[in-house]
C-alpha cells in the first residue's frame, strides 16, 4: 500500500488523544462526534464526572481525537459552530391560511 494513501485515511495512532471540544451538554457532544465521524475522523466522547457533593458544578463532556487529526477536527467544529442557522420554511411562519 502506498504510504500517502494509508496516511490520509488512517493516520498513525498516538497513545494520547487530544481534546478538541468540551461542553456541559451530552447531546451537543454527540452532535460533534457525529460531525467528526461523518468526516472520517475517529473520536471518543468522554464524561468528566466529578463527585457532585465534593465538586459541585465540576464535570462536563469532552470529545477527543488522535493528535494527527486534531487540527482538521477543530476546523470542522469551528465551521459548524459558525455556520448560519437555517431559516424555517416561510409557509410555516405565516400561520394558517384562511379561505
Amino acid at each position: 500500500m502506498r504510504e500517502e494513501a494509508r496516511m490520509s485515511s488512517h493516520p498513525k495512532a498516538d497513545p494520547e488523544l487530544v481534546e478538541v471540544f468540551d461542553t456541559e451538554q451530552e447531546s451537543e457532544a454527540l452532535v460533534v462526534h457525529g460531525l467528526l465521524t461523518s468526516a472520517g475522523i475517529d473520536s471518543i466522547v468522554t464524561s468528566l464526572e466529578a463527585q457532585q457533593s465534593v465538586f459541585p458544578g465540576v464535570g462536563g463532556i469532552v470529545v477527543r481525537v488522535n493528535p494527527a487529526q486534531a487540527e482538521e477536527a477543530r476546523r470542522l467544529i469551528d465551521e459548524y459552530q459558525n455556520a448560519p442557522e437555517l431559516e424555517e420554511d416561510a409557509g410555516e411562519e405565516e400561520g394558517p391560511v384562511s379561505e
